[in-house]
């Protein structure tokens, strides 16, 4: 206020109008936006806060009992003596002002707390890069004064820590404590406290600057011992404010969940209750970390976990990577796709299972098979190159072998087991025709949410809902998607210790203290690890790889992410209180005793879909095991030679595992004599003969794009293809002298 006569700011206090508009502090409480949003979780604990403000740093609002006395003492002596005598002007203040400003010596200034926060709460009054104006100072005390009339002290004193700005971005008592000092405001020190009421007066002044007026403010208080080794003091406490005053440290706030908070939280000042458990997300993570740490010389930097629970579809660990171990930290390996491996296969089991296509003892041939496609021989292989055999479906599942899942593809055909993973909520993005038979060994790219949440699915009896990651989200909705039946079939199986046993053994990272159903994956060239299984209560997927796309070294999903998912399993269960159960045989799922005639495997009791269900297995009955169209192949592409005579053209439709069956193109029956017509502009070519035209049918084509379909004698669909054929259908003898001319390109 230097600089004005004091008979002018006596007037203006004698005119000062009441009827100025003025906040009430509850309503500058309730507008003040944090620049942080805040993740709490499903009982209240702080989990992550994030800045969204990039131009102010504020962390939450802070009341006045929470700020150190010794702060609160240090700005009133420093900033504002009468402040508890004044009524939001200090005349004194002002007169010794306007008496230094005449003999040009220098005062402490009149400008009180109480006019400071008038300029905070009104931006017309907000002090710029230039000196206010006279009228703003005016204004300045008129609001002042108002201040006074209508506020507590102590509210003003709370308001005006909170909104005051510190040092470049820093705005607020509770962010510059957080910086600078890494504490909450309550445990501030006079030393600490001299430092922050220092950079009110000079927001960008030098460390020498700043010492120099804390050391008399420390004085001035009768601590001048405090103003030993100050400087350097100050130095480390402004470096964390950067070269440019920019803040190179983030609050000590907890970051436990960094990958969901950016998922969910979008407006400065938001506090969010999410559905996460901070206790479950805490170990999660500190699992992960630790299995990478065991694991550092095996190339492996990166991983991600989920945890939900099953019946409401609450996410209750989110851990999206492994943090400090990994060079992407920042990717969220949770949404991530990644090349899903063997996880697809109870999918497709269950898929064939629920059609009565096969049971969980139909025998199916690990033996070496090559399939045609469009794109040459499929040649599949089992993950140790073995082959075993004739083994039942329990086995092929539970010992995750790559052979019999690739048969089983062929019977449930490539579209159909897409359309299925569709409905699980896969979103795929590609079609059943552009993965082909490598679908059942997890060729396609897909996110350890959709794994995990599809995985629940199982542990539903076959119901799908969607996830919430936000108490505020509305209660998930079950729809049906699998057969509550098959379903319970493949958590047996995928419980079984002795049906994986071919490939793990009985002791390994799969086995629980509680009942767990479980499936492990490796993709090509060791790229992507998964271990993705359910309990009676809680279904928790595991990815571990390397973000960059490396390969690992020697590491497979049992040993690399298995170990993981069994922590966190037995973690959620020893903290549940309600007894653990056995998911329960459904209606329609018949218990048999069963044994093979050849004794592939051991006598075992068996569940079966009701209907299905056997005594004895038949080795011979397992050649009915992978009917299916060999030639065409789905998605082939034939192209007709136009120099070529039409009935000299010929697509041979081929079949295995059917002794008896019958063809169907385009929704119509195919007989020998339909499938060879005869020309009709030549009648005396016969039609090609055919062998076995039940299996085998030599068929003229024609241009367009075809459905091929399989069915048994009861007319039953057993495969189908898409095909399509290109090119022209004949050609015709141009009249002499002319151009030739040819039809149907």
């Amino acid at each position: 206020m230097q600089g004005w006569p004091l008979a002018a700011l006596l007037w203006l206090a004698l005119s000062a109008a009441p009827a100025h508009a003025l906040q009430k502090f509850v309503e500058v409480q309730q507008e003040f936006r944090s620049s942080e949003a805040s993740l709490y979780d499903r009982k209240g604990q702080l989990l992550q806060q994030i800045r969204l403000n990039p131009h102010e740093r504020r962390l939450s609002w802070v009341a006045l009992e929470d700020v150190s006395p010794a702060l609160r003492n240090a700005l009133v002596a420093s900033e504002d003596r009468r402040f508890y005598q004044h009524s939001g002007v200090d005349w004194n203040a002002v007169a010794a002002a306007a008496w230094g400003n005449l003999w040009n010596s220098r005062t402490r200034g009149a400008s009180t707390i109480t006019m400071q926060l008038a300029g905070l709460l009104d931006d017309d009054l907000r002090r710029r890069n230039s000196p206010r104006s006279f009228s703003q100072k005016l204004s300045q005390v008129m609001v002042a004064q108002l201040l006074e009339r209508n506020w507590r002290k102590d509210q003003i004193l709370e308001a005006y820590l909170n909104l005051v700005s510190f040092r470049g971005e820093l705005v607020g008592i509770h962010a510059l404590s957080r910086v600078l000092f890494g504490k909450h405001p309550g445990g501030l020190s006079q030393r600490e406290a001299a430092i922050a009421v220092a950079l009110i007066r000079g927001p960008n002044a030098t460390p020498a600057r700043v010492t120099e007026r804390a050391c008399r403010i420390l004085q001035e208080q009768h601590a001048g011992q405090e103003c030993k080794d100050l400087e350097s003091f100050a130095l480390l406490a402004l470096a964390r404010t950067g070269s440019n005053s920019e803040v190179v440290v983030t609050t000590t706030a907890p970051q436990l969940a960094p990958h969901l908070a950016r998922k969910l939280l979008r407006t400065p000042g938001q506090a969010l209750r999410s559905t996460l458990d901070a206790g479950v997300q805490r170990f999660a993570t500190d699992a992960l970390q630790r299995q990478l740490a065991a694991l550092t010389d095996r190339n492996i930097q990166d991983g991600a976990i989920l945890a939900i629970d099953n019946a409401s579809g609450d996410v209750l660990a989110w851990v999206g990577s492994s943090s400090t171990f990994s060079n992407a930290a920042d990717v969220d390996g949770v949404v991530a796709l990644r090349q899903a491996g063997s996880t697809l296969k109870p999918f497709l089991y269950e898929m064939a299972i629920e059609k009565k296509w096969m049971t969980a003892a139909s025998l199916l041939n690990d033996a070496a098979i090559n399939l045609p496609t469009a794109s040459g021989l499929y040649i599949p292989q089992n993950y140790d190159k073995q082959f075993k055999g004739l083994v039942s479906v329990r086995t092929a599942l539970g010992s995750s072998l790559n052979i019999p899942a690739v048969r089983t593809l062929v019977t449930v055909t490539p579209t159909a087991f897409f359309q299925r993973l569709q409905t699980l909520g896969f979103q795929l993005r590609e079609s059943g025709d552009y993965y082909g038979y490598s679908l059942a060994l997890g060729s396609a790219d897909v996110s350890l949410l959709a794994l995990t949440n599809a995985y629940r699915a199982l542990a539903n009896q076959g119901r799908y809902s969607g996830i919430r990651t936000a108490l505020s989200d509305p209660p998930v909705k079950m729809t049906k998607a699998m057969d509550p039946g098959a379903t319970f079939i493949i958590g047996d199986i995928l419980s079984d210790r002795s049906a994986r046993s071919r490939t793990f053994g009985l002791e390994n990272a799969l086995s629980t203290r509680v009942w767990t159903a479980v499936k492990t994956g490796t993709s090509k060239d060791m790229r992507d690890n998964w271990a993705v299984g359910y309990s009676d209560r809680y279904t928790v997927g595991v990815w571990v790889g390397n973000a960059s796309g490396l390969p690992m070294w020697d590491v497979s999903g049992v040993t690399g992410a298995a170990p993981i998912w069994q922590e966190v399993m037995q973690y959620l269960h020893a903290r549940d209180q309600l007894r653990q159960r056995i998911p329960q045989k459904p209606e329609g799922v018949v218990a048999q005793e069963i044994r093979y005639d050849d004794k592939q495997e051991a006598p075992r009791q068996e569940y079966f879909l009701a209907g299905t269900e056997q005594a004895l297995i038949r080795t011979a009955k397992s050649d009915d095991i992978g009917v299916a169209i060999r030639y065409p192949t789905a998605g082939m592409l034939v192209a007709l030679d136009p120099d070529i005579p039409p009935e000299r053209q010929r697509i041979r439709f081929q079949a295995s595992g059917l002794s008896n069956g019958s063809w169907r193109l385009d929704g119509k029956l195919l007989s020998a004599a339909e499938a060879a017509p005869k020309n009709r502009r030549n009648k005396n070519v016969r039609p090609v003969p055919v062998q076995n035209p039940q299996l085998a049918l030599d068929w003229m084509p024609w241009p367009g794009r075809h459905v091929l379909e399989l069915l048994d004698d009861k007319q039953t669909v057993l495969d189908q293809v898409r095909f399509e054929v290109r090119g022209a259908v004949e050609r015709v003898a141009a009249p002499k002298n002319s151009p030739g001319s040819r039809k149907g390109a």
